[in-house]
């Protein structure tokens, strides 16, 4: 089966330039692609996710990932998807996360030194060097600004107002592509579907100025059977792959815990299971479905912290759930017995734990009767926990399935 085809099938190619050209290229030679990434965060999250597995995926191919992470453009600012401009940062503050989103890119492919081996880079190293009056005169002269308006991007902001910084963020998208083409030899750019007209400019950059030919694809924005974001589907947010931001055993419950209709489109997505085995776990109905999430959820574990997380958050799945397993797997909390004495409130508790991303949450769940410990519905979060009564080790539940115990020591 060709490449291209291949990712087709898994649901990961949404837009592409030249498909039939596009497809001899993949089945072909090994060639030079690239993605990237701004830092808008410490951490990536399960938006960014799909464009990794694409890259995993042509890396296996044959081909070489250029990873490249926006330590300038994040600077600008993308309008790509944005309602407002994002919030200026520091440059110290985008090159600490650019930093740390760079470790993270090395778990998920293989950097060595043959014509695979993935390459990581940061586009503050030339963007930053490029003299304003050359760049115009250059770069700029090759952009319509009638087609640039024309752009979803720009066409959604006209009305609430875009800045020029923003409003030229697509050239230097585009220049980085010229760049890579002219440093690395890469003829191939993967992005988000709201990367289209970006990568479309940096084509076409290209071919007026080296007359060359170069290629593009999307990926699909990814949505859940109800229509949510997959990044923004959590109560608590994003989905991060930072275990310090999202713990393996939380990054596990939430595969486990996702719609009985998306289970085997997120195992296409989101795994490396084999299409044909997919395919006989696509016919499970009822009951036996659960088995399509577990796969799903110890397979997508794994790929983003490693086999032993994964075995620990199944553990500590299965002893929370079904009875099995051992509960010192399970998510602790320890707490000094004197906070306990002293007076603590089960606000306190499921804020502290991360089952409730802020005191608010917890209230509104404790409206709708969503918060338990012990089994025993709260009440009144406000109120304190009887020092006397309270158990050495208890279980909170927010909702039906999220759990966090915590042992006062």
């Amino acid at each position: 089966m060709g490449l291209l085809r291949k990712l087709s099938q898994r649901g990961l190619v949404y837009q592409m330039t030249a498909e039939e050209k596009l497809s001899k290229l993949l089945d072909g030679p090994s060639l030079s692609f690239y993605i990237g990434f701004d830092p808008t965060a410490g951490s990536l999250h399960l938006g960014h996710l799909v464009p990794i597995m694409i890259a995993r995926h042509l890396q296996i191919g044959g081909h070489r990932p250029i990873l490249l992470v926006g330590g300038a453009t994040a600077l600008v600012g993308d309008p790509s998807e944005r309602s407002l401009e994002r919030t200026f940062e520091s440059k110290e503050t985008v090159s600490n996360w650019a930093e740390s989103i760079g470790k993270q890119l090395k778990h998920f492919l293989e950097f060595n030194d043959n014509d695979q081996g993935a390459v990581l880079l940061d586009n503050y190293e030339w963007l930053s060097k490029l003299n304003h009056i050359d760049f115009l005169r250059d770069i700029g002269r090759h952009f319509s600004v009638n087609r640039m308006l024309s752009a979803e991007s720009v066409k959604l902001r006209l009305e609430s107002g875009i800045s020029f910084l923003e409003f030229g963020y697509s050239l230097l998208q585009a220049y980085d592509y010229l760049h890579l083409y002219r440093n690395f030899g890469c003829v191939l750019q993967v992005g988000g579907s709201d990367q289209w007209g970006n990568i479309v400019s940096g084509i076409d950059l290209i071919r007026r100025v080296e007359q060359k030919e170069v290629w593009g694809f999307t990926c699909p924005l990814i949505t859940t059977a109800t229509g949510e974001k997959m990044s923004k589907t959590q109560a608590g947010g994003a989905i991060w792959l930072d275990p310090e931001l999202t713990s393996p055993y939380e990054y596990y419950q939430f595969w486990i815990n996702v719609n009985d209709k998306d289970a085997i489109y997120f195992l296409r997505l989101y795994t490396f299971v084999p299409g044909d085995e997919i395919d006989e776990l696509a016919l499970l109905t009822g009951a036996d479905i659960r088995n399509v999430k577990e796969k799903l959820a110890f397979e997508a574990t794994v790929l983003a912290h490693g086999r032993e997380e994964a075995l620990k958050a199944e553990k500590a799945s299965r002893s929370l759930f079904a009875g099995q397993g051992n509960q010192e797997d399970e998510p602790t909390l320890e707490i000094p017995k004197t906070r306990l004495n002293n007076g603590i409130s089960c606000l306190d508790l499921f804020v502290e734990t991360g089952l409730c991303p802020s005191r608010s949450e917890v209230r509104r769940m404790a409206k709708q009767g969503g918060l338990y410990i012990d089994n025993n519905r709260i009440e009144d979060p406000l109120e304190n926990l009887d020092p006397q009564s309270t158990a050495r080790s208890i279980l909170l539940r927010a909702g039906k399935k999220r759990y966090y115990r915590v042992n006062f020591t």
